[in-house]
């Protein structure tokens, strides 16, 4: 591609794989002690753009009054809604496409904040050149799982963990 743009996964999991309870529910996440803000300033200060899912956008804005992150450029990708916000940009086109022409662009890295289904199609299409998964001392059992079924092998390098009271961060970059 030419260019130093890469598409990170910063993600919260819990031990068995789950970043969300059945219903979206992340109430597991908020009952842990982390560390500060377990790294999350020093990473959002690396990105300048934000792609998410639909249902996660939605999430978001019932636990928020205004969109925490109209600092950065922010697209949503949903297969029906288009409508204008002055915060977010609806994409429904091609994701992968869509992506690969972000990450053309210059710019800084692109946040892939999630959900599940978004981050399914990233993976199977191996667009995703750094994952940075914190994972929470809790075994949930069932829920939305961070990786789907019928994924390709994807070879990862470990760079560096960290701990943040209890959660224990790992990030990897993916071997090209």
């Amino acid at each position: 591609m030419g260019s130093e743009r890469k598409l990170v996964l910063f993600i919260a999991t819990s031990l068995d794989g789950y970043i969300a309870r059945e219903n979206g529910s992340l109430d597991w996440l908020y009952a842990v002690e982390g560390e500060g803000d377990n790294g999350f300033t020093e990473f959002y200060n690396t990105i300048d753009t934000l792609v998410m899912g639909k249902a996660t956008y939605d999430h978001l804005m019932t636990l928020v009054e205004e969109f925490p992150h109209s600092d950065k450029t922010c697209y949503i990708f949903s297969r029906s809604e288009q409508r204008e916000d002055k915060h977010v940009t609806f994409i429904n086109e091609d994701i992968s496409e869509f992506t690969r022409r972000l990450m053309a662009q210059s710019g800084s890295n692109i946040w892939l904040v999630g959900g599940g289904d978004l981050l399914d199609t990233f993976v199977k299409e191996k667009l995703v050149d750094e994952f940075i998964v914190t994972i929470s001392p809790i075994i949930l059992g069932k829920g939305v799982p961070l990786f789907k079924q019928d994924n390709p092998e994807i070879e990862l390098e470990l760079i560096e963990q960290r701990r943040f009271g209890q959660f224990v961060q790992l990030h990897y970059l993916t071997k090209k």
